[in-house]
């Protein structure tokens, strides 16, 4: 499958259905498409939010406590921990500077696309568009009629707002796997979150308990300004009790 040739007309937008909103000419985009829009579509709204069972399943996998998986969970997803619009698309943030810097690398012009594709390189219009997080999926609709795999790879995604970029740490063969499980529940979230913490050797800190090695791998060094490691050693120590 060639994400990258996809047409125009396909007007895709990423969330409940991930690739979804293919126009009535859908006998032109790829059937391996039609076929993850169709799947998802059904799957997403079957399982999205968080359980005990699910921190308890992901804190066995990391060889962690299960306090230790909800403080990181809380602090780095926020208390609600929601990974999901109201309207089950998965929360995302486009990111312009990456969406340049993939560009670049694929050795693509965007400055071709400025007048045409306006909206990608403005800052999200929250008036015209209703939400911030409307607004975002307007920009990464727009990106993706440039160029498919570098759009969903400049965007960060679901409650741990991760990176499309690292699809391969997270597990997954590909960006459209990784798009797929950001958009099937927040378990599927945890899950690559889990795969990338691994992958990263990260486990090892919350192992130790090691609030501000975690903090500073995963968060950088502007963690202590933000309080991350203390933060999430008081919610360590309440998920405990």
């Amino acid at each position: 499958m060639n994400m990258r040739r996809l047409p125009r007309h396909a007007l895709l937008y990423i969330g409940v259905s991930v690739l979804a909103a293919v126009s009535a000419k859908a006998n032109d985009v790829d059937p391996e498409i039609i076929d993850m829009v169709s799947t998802v579509e059904s799957d997403s709204l079957r399982y999205r939010t968080l359980t005990m069972a699910d921190y308890e399943a992901v804190a066995k996998e990391l060889d962690i406590p299960v306090a230790a998986i909800r403080a990181v969970v809380e602090i780095e997803a926020g208390p609600k921990a929601e990974g999901f619009n109201p309207d089950n698309t998965p929360l995302i943030n486009f990111d312009l500077t990456m969406f340049r810097q993939n560009a670049r690398r694929h050795k693509i012009d965007l400055n071709k696309y400025k007048a045409t594709h306006a909206v990608v390189f403005a800052a999200p219009n929250v008036r015209k568009y209703g939400s911030r997080q409307a607004a975002q999926y307007a920009r990464l609709d727009a990106a993706m009629t440039i160029d498919t795999v570098c759009a969903l790879e400049s965007v960060f995604w679901g409650m741990f707002q991760i990176g499309g970029f690292n699809w391969k740490l997270c597990g997954c063969g590909s960006i459209k796997e990784f798009v797929h499980q950001m958009s099937y529940s927040e378990r599927a979230q945890l899950e690559l979150f889990a795969a990338f913490i691994k992958a990263r050797r990260l486990d090892v800190y919350l192992r130790k308990r090691d609030w501000a090695g975690f903090s500073l791998r995963y968060n950088g060094p502007s963690y202590k300004k933000r309080g991350y490691d203390t933060r999430m050693a008081a919610a360590y120590a309440r998920y405990s009790k």
